[in-house]
C-alpha cells in the first residue's frame, strides 16, 4: 500500500503514460534521411526517454555539435508537425488518470525529458489539460536543465512540495535515480518501454495502471 501521507504524484510521460514510439522513430528516420546519415545503433523504442540531443548522439555515433544540431532541427520539424499525432495511450492509463482526479487533495504533475512544445501538443490532443496541475520539461526553463534530477528538484522547489509526500512514477532506471537524488518515493510503470529489464524492483512496481489507484 502507498503511504496515506502521499498527496502529490509526478508522472514521467514517454513510456509511462503514452507510447510515442511510432511518431518518434519515424521522425528520427526522417531526420537522418534528410542529412544522408546512417544509424550506428538499432532504431527501436529503447532510444525513447533520454533527452533529444543525447538520443541523437547515441543513434549517430557523432559528437560534432553542428551536425547534431542539424539533426535535432530536422527531427523537431517532423515530430512537432506530424509525429506527435501518432501518440498512443497505454491501456488503462485514461481510466487511471480519471480515477486519480477523484482523489481529494491529490495533485498530479508531469516531469518529462520530452520538449515542452510537443508535450503540450500531446496533452491537448489527449484532452488531459484538466488532469495535471503542472507540466514540466527540461526546456521549460532557461537555460534548459541538464537532467531529470534537476527537473524534479526545480518542480519541488517551485511548487513548494514536501518530498515526503511525493511519488514519482516512471519506466526507466534513470527515472528511479532521479527520484532517489531528490529523496522522493518511486514506482516503476512495468508496462512501459523498460518494463522487462532486470533492474525493475519487484517490490516497487505497478503491473497495470489500475494498481496505482487501488493502493491509494
Amino acid at each position: 500500500m502507498i503511504d496515506k501521507s502521499i498527496n502529490t504524484i509526478i508522472f514521467d510521460l514517454d513510456g509511462t503514460l503514452i507510447d510515442s514510439s511510432l511518431g518518434v522513430l519515424e521522425s528520427f528516420e526522417g531526420a537522418f534521411s534528410s542529412l544522408g546519415l546512417e544509424f550506428k545503433k538499432t532504431l527501436d523504442s529503447s532510444i525513447i526517454g533520454p533527452p533529444l540531443m543525447e538520443a541523437l548522439e547515441i543513434l549517430s555515433g557523432i559528437s560534432d555539435k553542428s551536425i547534431l544540431d542539424k539533426l535535432a532541427e530536422e527531427f523537431k520539424l517532423h515530430y512537432d508537425l506530424v509525429g506527435y499525432k501518432k501518440t498512443a495511450v497505454f491501456a488503462g492509463v485514461d481510466k487511471m488518470l480519471l480515477d486519480l482526479k477523484l482523489v481529494s487533495g491529490l495533485e498530479i504533475y508531469i516531469a518529462t525529458n520530452k520538449r515542452i512544445i510537443p508535450t503540450t501538443k500531446i496533452i491537448n490532443l489527449l484532452n488531459w489539460n484538466a488532469v495535471f496541475k503542472g507540466i514540466y520539461s527540461l526546456d521549460s526553463f532557461s537555460p534548459s536543465l541538464a537532467s531529470k534530477s534537476e527537473l524534479l528538484c526545480n518542480l519541488i522547489d517551485i511548487k513548494k512540495l514536501n518530498q515526503e509526500n511525493i511519488i514519482y512514477i516512471g519506466d526507466r532506471l534513470d527515472d528511479k535515480k532521479a527520484a532517489m537524488n531528490n529523496d522522493i518515493k518511486f514506482l516503476f510503470a512495468s508496462w512501459g518501454y523498460d518494463g522487462n529489464e532486470e533492474h525493475l524492483d519487484v517490490d516497487n512496481q505497478l503491473k497495470i495502471p489500475s494498481d496505482l489507484c487501488s493502493q491509494l
